[in-house]
């Protein structure tokens, strides 16, 4: 949903000059904002807590709560007012930073032809960070909560690559299932919370994943009723029948905030410890599945739908796994940001090619869009020089959006007989990334949670790539098919031979797609 109302450039820099004063966000200084700053038009004070989310990321602030302070801003859904929650170390940095300000965040728009900027408030409370999460627990366990959701990233759910069960041998599993009372993860916070709200008998609750996972409600429920069943099978079988786990496609490109976000907010005036940059478009489709009630989101433009495997079908497929086509050839070629990288002539033909030829073939239409279409839309989004999207953000954990973004592509084209030497280009792009080195010889820092693992894998691939499909572990029966293996084995030596370009152009020439960047998406 492509969002407007914003003012030029210069439009809004001569309302900042005739401003000139610097005012930090609270609920205070809201009236002193900059004229052309929206604020929430509700009273704050009398919002109450429905929710608990968990991982109170840009993302978040950026879609979610976004959503929830259009309803505050229509006299609704005052009662499901957001209480943030984290379980690491640096949440409690964004905790101290976050209520300093009234857990108030600056959103700031950002359309190629202008920028929009708004102060939301659908977030009232940050829960303290405790050892054994026993605060996270105890307020998770309230009669007043209704939805628990996270946003722990698509790696943070302690899958088996292969059998996609919960990995009960993960040392963290083994030590909630041991120690259910005082747990390190999210998830066994989540269990003993359900325990609580069980016996005390304040109601089941909607458990709602917001992470970028096909199917993220249902795996959100097996690692819960799998973790709960560890240490009280009786409990796990009251959290399957009772509590929901809707599954849900969330979208919006939201880089992460750095010293040129924060200078960016302060030249309109404010000052705002962690504010958030967006893109002009947001998507958010989910099944109506909430046991316990939910706000009235369908209001704002959110999609209820019965077939939410459609929708997150093409946009994990397309969108996510478009990003890695980029952000993998882009950091070993130097590139800084995403829009660079769809500016780069054989870097966006590589995009442009693989998402046409060897994706969209096994990608569904959804209501009123293709996969074509798709692909145009996200061609432009990508592009949008305003948003500084970097490389390393989109590039980091590849272990983990490999496998859920390009992989199972990869399955289909295996299983039906189709083209697939773009796909094993791209995996062989990631291999060739985690070597660590770009072409330049500049050394790429760590940017996996198992770096190390894959960089030791990465550098023996170099002389025998069929290493990188058995040992790395991501496959699993990918790694079994002769073709595959072939095809991999060839781009990878080409690309440590010839260079990353050589094999992209190879590649897009054999299939006639090879062309300027800024031509194909100004055509889009």
């Amino acid at each position: 949903m492509l969002q407007r109302g914003w003012r030029t450039v210069d439009e809004l820099m001569t309302d900042v000059k005739a401003h000139q004063k610097l005012i930090k966000i609270s609920n205070a200084n809201l009236d002193d904002l900059p004229a052309f700053v929206k604020r929430p038009n509700y009273d704050r004070s009398k919002l109450k807590a429905g929710i608990v989310h968990i991982g109170l990321g840009n993302f978040h602030r950026a879609h979610q709560a976004w959503y929830l302070h259009r309803l505050m801003q229509r006299g609704e859904a005052l009662d499901w007012a957001i209480v943030g929650a984290g379980i690491m170390e640096f949440d409690k940095e964004q905790r101290q930073k976050l209520l300093s300000q009234d857990c108030l965040t600056t959103l700031v728009e950002l359309d190629p032809d202008g920028q929009s900027v708004e102060v939301i408030g659908s977030m009232i409370d940050y829960v303290e960070i405790s050892d054994g999460n026993s605060a996270l627990i105890k307020r998770m366990s309230d009669a007043d909560i209704k939805i628990i959701s996270l946003t722990v990233t698509e790696g943070g759910y302690f899958q088996d690559p292969n059998s996609g069960a919960l990995d009960h041998t993960h040392p963290d599993i083994k030590f909630d299932a041991a120690h259910a009372q005082t747990p390190k993860t999210v998830f066994g916070a989540i269990v003993e919370a359900l325990r609580l709200r069980h016996i005390q008998g304040n109601g089941p609750v909607t458990l709602q994943s917001c992470d970028n996972l096909q199917g993220n409600g249902t795996i959100l429920r097996k690692t819960v009723v799998s973790l709960a069943k560890m240490s009280d099978p009786k409990l796990a079988d009251w959290i399957y029948e009772n509590c929901s786990f809707p599954n849900s496609m969330v979208d919006c490109i939201v880089p992460a905030t750095g010293q040129t976000e924060i200078d960016l907010v302060t030249s309109l005036g404010i000052n705002d410890a962690v504010p958030v940059t967006h893109e002009n478009f947001r998507q958010w489709v989910i099944e109506d599945d909430f046991c316990a009630g939910r706000p009235a989101w369908e209001t704002v433009g959110v999609t209820l739908s019965d077939d939410v495997h459609a929708f997150e079908t093409m946009k994990i497929c397309l969108l996510n796994a478009g990003h890695q086509i980029l952000a993998n050839a882009g950091e070993i070629l130097g590139l800084q940001t995403i829009d660079e990288c769809m500016a780069h002539d054989e870097i966006f033909s590589l995009f442009d090619t693989v998402q046409r030829d060897e994706i969209a073939p096994h990608v569904d239409d959804v209501p009123g869009t293709t996969p074509g279409q798709y692909i145009q839309l996200i061609s432009k989004r990508f592009a949008n020089p305003k948003i500084k999207d970097t490389v390393r953000r989109v590039a980091f954990d590849g272990g983990a959006r490999h496998s859920g973004f390009l992989h199972p592509t990869i399955r289909k084209a295996i299983a039906n007989g189709c083209k697939l030497e773009g796909l094993a280009l791209v995996e062989a792009l990631w291999a060739r990334m985690c070597e660590g080195t770009r072409e330049d010889g500049s050394v790429i820092e760590p940017n996996d949670p198992s770096w190390t693992f894959y960089q030791e894998i990465a550098k023996r691939a170099k002389n025998a790539p069929t290493v990188w499909l058995d040992d790395t572990q991501a496959y699993g029966d990918i790694a079994k098919d002769e073709a595959f293996r072939e095809t991999f084995t060839q781009q990878l030596e080409h690309i440590w031979r010839h260079g990353v370009k050589s094999a992209i152009v190879q590649y897009c020439t054999n299939n006639g797609q090879l062309h300027s960047a800024s031509a194909k998406v100004a055509k889009g």
